[in-house]
């Protein structure tokens, strides 16, 4: 592992232990020339899951996509950063967890709206008024009325 300070080609790894999740491995690394200690992560590389779009177009699955339209649902909510982590997190496992390698955005939505609707249910509103393409109040008062059972 190069080092980040000096680019030096020879570092150390002094500590390592899985991270919270459990889906990573925390490294502490030391450079042998300058000294200087640094953090890396090893993930598990796994095949690209291919999202299938509404229409039918086909594309590598995004982070940041779900975690966008998480932070935009939860704008000005009682939700932390963590939570929303937390959850695209819970979201990957699954989807990721699956033997098929595509899968379509509905389904996406669908796992991300029933988890964000036991996080908080004026997102979970929100996320679903965009997702479900919500034409008019009526439809908010369908959704709220299924919400509210």
């Amino acid at each position: 592992m190069k080092c980040p300070y000096c680019s030096h080609e020879n570092t150390r790894v002094i500590d390592s232990r899985p991270t919270e999740e459990d889906n990573s491995i925390r490294r502490r690394r030391v450079c042998d020339e300058c000294g200087k200690r640094f953090t890396t992560y090893e993930k598990i590389e796994t095949i690209p899951m291919i999202v299938i779009k509404k229409d039918d177009n086909r594309e590598a699955y995004d982070r940041s996509k779900v975690e966008g339209g998480l932070f935009r649902a939860c704008h000005k909510r009682p939700v932390s950063v963590q939570q929303i982590t937390a959850l695209v997190d819970e979201v990957e496992n699954e989807i990721f967890g699956r033997t098929e390698k595509e899968i379509s955005s509905q389904v996406i939505g669908e796992i991300v709206m029933n988890r964000l609707k036991d996080l908080d249910a004026v997102a979970y509103v929100r996320f679903a008024s965009v997702y479900r393409e919500f034409k008019d109040v009526n439809t908010f008062v369908d959704e709220l009325k299924k919400l509210l059972k």
